[in-house]
């Protein structure tokens, strides 16, 4: 949705309420936002203006530094490679074979070397009856170019829903998609192989929680789940998620949308919507990297405990949270405004 342009007193609403949830959550979280700023990291910043809302990570596996983002909505049949060595875009690939994009939401690198595009969100919260998965080879060489895409066609077995997470499995090349909801989201997991012969039943396996993006290890080992104020790292063992997890210092982003491993697994990249947006860099913990893969004594397999309630892990999750909802308050505002 395009908004009205708003006046000086309602910008400068928004940018207040900006600072005060920035400046929230670098009072609760000093060592781990902070820390990701240092040139030692390999942080960067979208240069692109065409990228106004990356949704989506990929590390590329052929071109060192690179990474694979896509708008989320309103841009057309495009993915950007973006090298994190400068921030530029050094090839915009243009997919053709599909049908019109909707809504575009996340990208992961299979182990057949191909990207696998998420055409999964649902403006409508959960009332498309399908969805659509893009599979098209990494490109070999960087430059902007012209590919034919595979179009996979995705139902729910329990029913349509909103999603913006989508992760292939880096051994076994299973596709999963986790649904978006804050109270009740489920992991689903594809079948063995997807088909363009009919339709792809994706069937629940394990309860999650509230997710904008996720990304496996690149072993396969882990399987780390982002939402708006936190983030989560999970033992994978046998085709499921372990446990509660390990709780991942992710940084404070506003639109917090898009998580992708390094090439090497030492690295979780976290990017956000918005021009100019900023993929900030936080290493692995050998926490999260060791993370126990056999659940506590009496916990269930496969997300965290359902009264924990999701984006609320302590004081300083609920400081993030204030300080969103001041900023949605406030573009609520703006969009009351005739």
């Amino acid at each position: 949705m395009r908004l009205p342009m708003p006046s000086a007193a309602a910008s400068a609403a928004v940018a207040t309420a900006v600072a005060t949830a920035a400046a929230a959550a670098l009072a609760v979280l000093p060592g781990s936002a902070l820390a990701a700023e240092t040139p030692a990291t390999s942080s960067f910043t979208i240069s692109d203006p065409r990228i106004k809302e990356s949704s989506g990570l990929a590390a590329s596996r052929i071109h060192p530094g690179v990474y694979w983002t896509h708008n989320d909505s309103d841009d057309g049949p495009y993915i950007y490679a973006v090298d994190s060595a400068s921030g530029r875009t050094v090839a915009r690939v243009t997919l053709k074979g599909i049908g019109k994009p909707r809504d575009v939401e996340a990208i992961s690198l299979g182990p057949d070397g191909q990207l696998y595009v998420g055409d999964i969100g649902d403006n409508r919260n959960g009332t498309w009856d399908h969805v659509w998965i893009y599979r098209f080879p990494e490109p070999k060489q960087l430059g902007d170019v012209t590919v034919e895409a595979t179009q996979f066609t995705v139902k729910y077995a329990d029913g349509a829903r909103n999603a913006e997470a989508l992760m292939v499995h880096p051994v076994t090349g299973r596709v999963y998609i986790a649904s978006k909801d804050e109270n009740k989201g489920g992991l689903y997991e594809g079948p063995a192989e997807l088909t363009t012969d009919g339709t792809n039943v994706f069937r629940r396996v394990a309860a999650v929680p509230w997710v904008t993006d996720g990304a496996f290890s690149p072993d396969g080992t882990r399987l780390t789940l982002r939402g708006y104020f936190t983030a989560r790292t999970y033992p994978w063992k046998d085709g499921l998620p372990v446990g509660e997890g390990e709780r991942v210092d992710a940084p404070w982003q506003g639109q917090a949308e898009s998580v992708t491993y390094t090439p090497d697994g030492s690295t979780l990249m976290f990017g956000a919507e918005g021009e100019g947006s900023r993929v900030i860099a936080i290493p692995v913990s050998d926490a999260a990297a060791s993370a126990s893969a056999s659940p506590q004594p009496g916990a269930p397999s496969g997300a965290a405990p359902a009264s924990e309630p999701t984006g609320t892990f302590g004081k300083g999750a609920l400081v993030l949270a204030g300080g969103l909802i001041l900023v949605l308050g406030a573009k609520r505002l703006l969009r009351r405004r005739p």
